[in-house]
């Protein structure tokens, strides 16, 4: 077998592969045989037809196509893999020449990754963080949200006012139908909260137990979501909320400590662990973009195209289903033309395709590993967020065939922690931040970042 390859452009080339007949006779024999199994010819044992019959009786060009199609993967193979492409989905294949007893010529077209030139070092890039600032303010709003978590309420026999618990039954109209899905009882609602429908806080205040009221609301969910309803509430019950005193009782009562200000001081430490954490995300991601800057990324048009009807699909029959809305009244919801949302969907996938290359390149050039403690802990975390257990998620990747992508995330994640440990990262103060401090911190964060910016742009596989 011969083969030459032409770059049509620096993400795409094309194969010219011949092929000398000789070399299909496994393929052919093969074919024969299927053939055989799948035909009767009278006076023949089913599996023992000649292969002179076959030919007569169901032609030469049935078993040669058959043959071709099982010879065209393993010739296309060795042909890419003796140029050392490194391809990205499947090929555009089209013979060029069939001579019975001669050759087997054919052309394949397809999508490689580029050849990327990094910086040597990259001490050049400079970014800026937030810096990690706790207030007493912080502190305060902190305290006050776990006070409310221990709040408790107590029925009253007066009308509904901010702030009060209360019991409502609840029925949606559209066109002055009742909705098969618009009818809930017993529906718990604080005021003022914003859960549910837009308007409910002005129909239920001043009402008392018994108290009934209409009002007029886009529904948010169900088989009506984003239509407007005429929604009837009726008030069942009002409960007044009380809320603990802030003292070392509740502290005891709300934690593990003994006084308030172990509390105070506890919640400073907890929110100062969460700024870091939020600075060292912040740092990588703008790491990322200013690495990105440094790297010309040709992307493939095709590997383009699919990413970006992927990552339209995942919100439209993924995450836009479970809410209950369509693209348009998605995009309406989110004040955003047709047009718009069509040149952010390209902008992330762009991205995303970008990050995979240059950091998977980077992988490659700083010969980095994922070991087995790794790949366990950055399991333990996807699972976490996938509202999963470990089990679960365990189970799932490995039925999947996802254990690849895995070990490619938290190696992308590496890969953009060695950049981020020679950049300089400072906050608005001024401050040199040193993320090797909390590098279990930045390691997470690296690995969040790669994943949310590659989202939906995982390696296409080699034909």
């Amino acid at each position: 077998m011969k083969s030459a390859v032409e770059t049509l452009n620096p993400t795409r080339v094309r194969l010219t592969v011949e092929v000398p007949f000789e070399e299909l006779k496994d393929s052919l024999d093969a074919a024969y045989k299927k053939i055989n199994q799948q035909v009767t010819v009278k006076g023949f044992r089913k599996g023992k037809i000649p292969a002179r019959i076959i030919d007569q009786r169901f032609g030469r060009g049935a078993v040669l196509e058959e043959a071709v199609n099982d010879a065209l993967p393993k010739f296309y193979t060795e042909a890419v893999n003796g140029a050392e492409l490194d391809v990205l989905g499947q090929p555009e294949v089209d013979i060029t020449e069939l001579k019975d007893g001669e050759t087997l010529n054919f052309t394949a077209e397809v999508d490689i990754r580029p050849v990327l030139e990094l910086p040597e070092d990259f001490s050049s890039i400079e970014v800026e963080v937030d810096a990690v600032e706790v207030s007493d303010e912080d502190i305060e709003k902190s305290v006050e949200q776990l006070r409310e978590r221990f709040a408790s309420t107590s029925p009253v026999e007066r009308a509904a006012e901010d702030g009060d618990v209360v019991t409502v039954d609840l029925e949606a109209k559209v066109d002055g139908e009742v909705l098969e899905d618009g009818v809930a009882d017993g529906v718990s609602y604080t005021i003022g909260s914003g859960e549910l429908l837009e308007g409910i806080d002005d129909a239920v205040k001043g009402l008392e137990a018994g108290g009934e009221a209409t009002f007029t609301s886009e529904l948010k969910g169900g088989s009506a979501a984003g239509q407007q309803a005429e929604v009837t509430v009726k008030v069942t019950q009002v409960a007044a909320r009380e809320l603990p005193e802030l003292d070392d009782e509740f502290a005891q009562l709300a934690s593990e400590f003994d006084t308030l200000e172990e509390l105070k001081a506890d919640s400073r430490k907890r929110l100062a662990n969460m700024k870091q954490y939020d600075q060292a995300t912040q740092a990588q991601e703008r790491v990322l973009e200013k690495l990105l800057e440094l790297v010309e990324v040709p992307v493939p048009e095709k590997l383009l195209a699919d990413e970006i009807n992927t990552r339209k699909h995942n919100l439209e029959h993924h995450q836009l289903d479970q809410m209950g809305l369509t693209l348009e009244k998605y995009l309406e919801l989110q004040g955003k033309t047709v047009e718009e949302f069509e040149t952010e969907t390209r902008e992330a996938a762009v991205k995303g395709i970008k990050t995979q290359f240059v950091l998977d390149e980077l992988v490659k050039r700083e010969k980095l590993n994922v070991n087995q403690e790794e790949l366990t802990e950055h399991l333990m975390r996807r699972a976490a967020s996938s509202g999963m257990s470990p089990d679960q998620f365990a189970q799932a990747v490995v039925e999947g065939g996802q254990v690849p992508l895995l070990v490619g995330e938290v190696a992308r994640g590496k890969a953009l922690a060695v950049v981020v440990e020679s950049a300089t990262v400072k906050d608005t103060n001024g401050e040199v931040i040193d993320l090797d401090d909390e590098e279990e911190d930045a390691e997470e964060a690296a690995e969040a970042t790669t994943e949310d910016a590659a989202e939906s742009a995982e390696d296409k596989p080699e034909a």
